[in-house]
């Protein structure tokens, strides 16, 4: 029997996260199938609630998820995140930029500490999975000029939290965008 690999294990650490906090608020998660993932999309996230001066619910959010043990490079406002393309293809980072999705788009990445045993503590009192994960729109990105992948910025006031996830959800309710806005 073959171990997850310790990229795996952060990739599955990143749904658990999503998952936790999408469910706080009554917030569907569901793993995506092969298909969408090819297509750049790991998960979707479905909201079942009416908000105030709305007409619209059961509102759908496609996400990409990424974990990472890398030390990012910050300032006082954003992370700084390297999205890696593989096999020199930019289309994941492609479809979220794209402004023409109907179902908007979310890059998630979750920050790991570097020590792997210090990803999750299990306590008979809390279960703890360390560091946090990000949200932020690629809607309207510019086009990455490189093979190897492109620099995104991750506003730290967009820190993915039950609360903030509803927020997302209302925005889009009312039919804003989420657009891309780089510092």
């Amino acid at each position: 029997m073959n171990p997850l690999d310790p990229k795996d294990i952060e990739s599955e650490l990143s749904y658990a996260y999503l998952h936790a906090v999408a469910s706080k608020v009554g917030i569907g998660c569901e793993i995506t199938t092969r298909h969408e993932d090819n297509r750049g999309i790991d998960a979707k996230l479905t909201c079942w609630e009416r908000f105030q001066d709305t007409y619209k619910e059961e509102i759908d959010l496609k996400v990409q998820l990424k974990a990472t043990i890398q030390e990012l490079s910050q300032t006082d406002t954003h992370f700084s995140y390297f999205f890696h393309f593989h096999n020199g293809s930019s289309a994941p980072y492609d479809l979220l930029r794209e402004e023409t999705k109907h179902i908007n788009r979310l890059l998630i990445v979750l920050f790991l500490p570097t020590k792997s045993e210090e990803w999750l503590g299990v306590h008979p009192e809390q279960l703890i999975l360390k560091n946090c994960a990000y949200w932020v729109s690629l809607r309207g990105a510019e086009m990455s000029g490189n093979k190897s992948g492109q620099t995104v910025y991750l506003p730290k006031k967009q820190l993915l939290t039950p609360e903030n996830l509803r927020d997302v959800f209302a925005k889009l309710a009312k039919n804003e965008h989420l657009n891309y806005l780089k510092p």
